[in-house]
């Protein structure tokens, strides 16, 4: 993935310039979903990215400040990533696509998140985005 920026005043085009490819959405779902923290449990996702691909996506990400890397308590030499505001903030975008394939896709999409996102968006996205925007206060 070409890391460099274009300068464009078009916002899909900043967007696809950081998310142009489907590895670094995957991990922040995986991030703000599935609350995988570490490395082995990014490559052990069922899309299967390749570890030269996960660790040039996991640096882009903390590149762009949109998850921090640190050091697991219980274990010095693992790495535990976790997301930013700016990371926490993608909750919006990433829920309509998941309504948007819940409505195109032929397999769907998880009814216990289309649902609740259904019934009440602000509200769901306020109640997946609290757990991580508390913890960002606690540091």
């Amino acid at each position: 993935m070409n890391n460099a920026r274009i300068e464009s005043t078009c916002p899909i085009s900043f967007t696809l310039d950081l998310f142009g490819d489907k590895w670094t959405l995957l991990i922040m779902r995986d991030i703000l979903f599935r609350q995988k923290r570490s490395f082995s449990e990014f490559l052990n996702s069922s899309e299967k990215i390749a570890s030269n691909i996960l660790v040039d996506r996991l640096n882009l990400l903390v590149k762009e400040d949109l998850i921090i890397k640190g050091t697991s308590p219980e274990n010095k030499s693992k790495f535990l990533y976790r997301p930013t505001q700016k990371g926490i903030d993608l909750f919006p975008l990433l829920c309509e696509m998941v309504l948007w394939a819940d409505r195109y896709s032929p397999k769907g999409a998880d009814k216990t998140l289309t649902k609740p996102l259904m019934a009440d968006r602000p509200k769901t996205i306020s109640q997946l985005k609290k757990p991580f925007e508390q913890q960002l206060n606690q540091s």
